[in-house]
């Protein structure tokens, strides 16, 4: 079990702390309804250090990049992020990850903590194009800076104007006293804030400077269990859940970063699929009476007919009631469509609803 540089702080917070993709990772500090609510109200923090990235760099590195992965980084400018996924040969999904551009040369890779691995095999596997590849997953720290509040807790730390950041764009520069420093104005939260990338060394003092000038709002330390509840009321997928190596972009509703402009790993079927329809797509629903879905419950039809399974599911903090999502048969995706969800095996009734599920 790996720990993050920070993990020693957790475990003096009194955090729970559990095994989470090798590393041993807090997934709550005083309760998942309370870190939720400083997020969405005001600043929290969360250690996600557990995250890959991997630099790319040489004249060649945007071609690697367009080969293997399903969106256009060719429209990417310095210091833009883009949400991306590397297509393998089966349809599926290798992971989900992040793209950013540094430069024409150099780009990093973000990828999920539990792939790291698996995306590094992948991608090496298609570098016949000279480009230099180096796995700087475990150097670098990563916060993730969550919440309305959270701009203005971390511009006191830096001459970078945070204020004026667009959604998904970085820059590179002074921070809490260092001078090498990634933020980037990306987060899974849907509640705004910044992702912060630093070297290992820089993490505790970053850590405590941020909780410093955060102290006036509230800021507080957040788990991983906040952090699936934050994004499922996002809508956002979890790889392992939602998408995994069998589920498509496309049936997965992530056309928007499929982009058949350019040639890609697994384009042509992908494009067939697009053409042609799918068979299954992953739907959003809310939960009209009592009951809280869990990954891995079937979902029914009006007549009992098993039509789908449940892929992420919870309690929305913010909205008081259980969503969730999962892949259904294709005519039975339709938006107010009514379904049940089995709950120890008792149907309970819930509606097919437009995504997010929280509006605030």
């Amino acid at each position: 079990m790996k720990n993050t540089a920070l993990t020693h702080i957790h475990e003096s917070l009194g955090a729970k702390m559990v095994p989470f993709a090798g590393y041993n990772m807090p997934v709550q500090y005083e309760g998942i309804n309370i870190e939720h609510e400083t997020v969405r109200n005001g600043v929290g923090v969360f250690d996600v250090s557990h995250m890959g990235e991997f630099h790319l760099k040489g004249e060649n590195a945007l071609a690697l990049i367009q080969k293997v992965t399903s969106n256009d980084a060719s429209v990417l400018f310095d210091g833009k992020v883009q949400y991306s996924c590397l297509p393998n040969n089966d349809g599926g999904i290798v992971d989900d990850l992040l793209v950013y551009k540094i430069s024409d040369t150099e780009y990093m890779l973000v990828v999920n903590a539990s792939n790291i691995e698996k995306d590094w095999n992948w991608i090496s596997q298609h570098n016949d194009l000279g480009v230099e590849m180096t796995n700087v997953s475990d150097e670098y720290s990563l916060l993730a800076v969550q919440g309305p509040d959270a701009s203005e807790v971390l511009q006191s730390l830096t001459t970078l104007d945070l204020l004026r950041m667009k959604y998904y764009t970085f820059k590179i520069g002074d921070f809490a006293g260092f001078n090498d420093v990634i933020i980037s104005a990306t987060g899974y939260t849907g509640s705004g804030g910044f992702e912060i990338y630093m070297k290992n060394e820089q993490a505790e003092e970053i850590w405590n400077a941020v909780f410093k000038a955060g102290a006036k709002f509230g800021i507080k330390p957040i788990g991983l269990a906040a952090r699936d509840t934050l994004r499922l009321e996002m809508g956002f997928c979890l790889y392992g859940n939602d998408i995994n190596d069998t589920t498509s972009p496309i049936e997965a509703g992530l056309g928007w970063i499929t982009k058949f402009t350019k040639d890609f790993v697994n384009a042509e079927a992908l494009k067939k699929q697009k053409e042609e329809g799918v068979t299954k797509k992953l739907v959003a629903f809310e939960i009209t009476e009592k009951g809280i879905p869990r990954h891995g419950y079937k979902i029914v039809n009006v007549n009992g007919d098993i039509i789908g399974e449940v892929t992420s599911g919870t309690m929305s903090p913010s909205l008081k009631k259980g969503i969730g999502m999962g892949y259904v048969t294709i005519e039975n995706a339709k938006r107010d469509t009514d379904i049940f969800i089995q709950v120890r095996n008792k149907n309970i009734p819930a509606k097919i609803v437009k995504l997010p599920f929280y509006k605030g």
